[in-house]
């Protein structure tokens, strides 16, 4: 089943208005000259950055997104922010459950899964984090312990459309290890085949799964390339243009 590659950079905790300024741009820039580039692509910088990101990228194919939102619309909730607001800055998208949250703000299955909720009631696509430590998979739970992230942290009223699956094995993550490709794909389609217990074999066939660990232009077309992979939530290549380009042409 055809499913178009989604590219997403995670700024994660970087930049200032310049340098996130010259990077939206471009990204932009690259993206306007290659109209018939075969994937979709996204940027999610920092929240004061948000603003600046999506006026740099205004009237090009490039997307914008949040790191984290909060579960609620709005109320007593100081240095959070809410999908709704995200939505009304430019965002059409939201990364949920990074490891990073779940490891530095101990976000249970359950919080990532409120939030996720609230993004889809926004009208933002939910881009949902799920992967295992070096812990759990040297101990053989590496299956386990994704399907289980994947059930608990789907959101009510998951479908391709309003959602995407990131698989982020965490021991990858900023390490420049990255999953072999017999690795990653084992993982991505365990994930497909419990979406398939969980939203059905229809809406599982379409929905994205993208890999988000240590993706770089030297490997991202032979990830991008398997069966059920759908593209790479990138985190330090997404802060060159040139190298997030080179990804985005991998995949498209």
């Amino acid at each position: 089943m055809s499913r178009i590659p989604l590219i997403a950079g995670n700024w994660k905790m970087n930049g200032l208005v310049a340098d996130a300024t010259a990077l939206a741009q471009g990204i932009a820039d690259k993206a306007k000259a290659a109209p018939s580039l075969g994937c979709q692509l996204l940027i999610c910088p920092p929240f004061p950055l948000l603003g600046v990101a999506a006026a740099a990228v205004a009237g090009s194919p490039v997307a914008v997104g949040g790191q984290d939102c909060h579960a609620k619309v709005s109320g007593a909730h100081t240095g959070d922010s809410s999908a709704t607001l995200l939505k009304d800055v430019g965002c059409s998208y939201v990364i949920l459950g990074h490891s990073e949250r779940r490891t530095d703000h101990a976000e249970t299955d359950a919080q990532v899964k409120a939030k996720a909720e609230a993004a889809l009631a926004a009208g933002l696509v939910a881009i949902v984090c799920i992967g295992e430590t070096l812990a759990q998979r040297d101990a053989g739970q590496t299956i386990e312990v994704n399907t289980s992230q994947l059930r608990g942290s789907l959101p009510a009223g998951a479908n391709a459309v309003n959602t995407v699956i990131a698989y982020e094995p965490v021991w990858a993550i900023g390490t420049g290890r990255v999953a072999t490709p017999d690795q990653a794909q084992e993982v991505h389609a365990a994930i497909r085949a419990e979406l398939i217990a969980l939203i059905g074999a229809e809406e599982a066939g379409k929905m994205r799964i993208l890999y988000g660990g240590s993706m770089k232009p030297d490997n991202a077309a032979q990830l991008i390339a398997l069966p059920d992979v759908d593209g790479g939530l990138i985190g330090g290549a997404s802060l060159k243009v040139d190298d997030f380009w080179a990804i985005a042409q991998a995949a498209g």
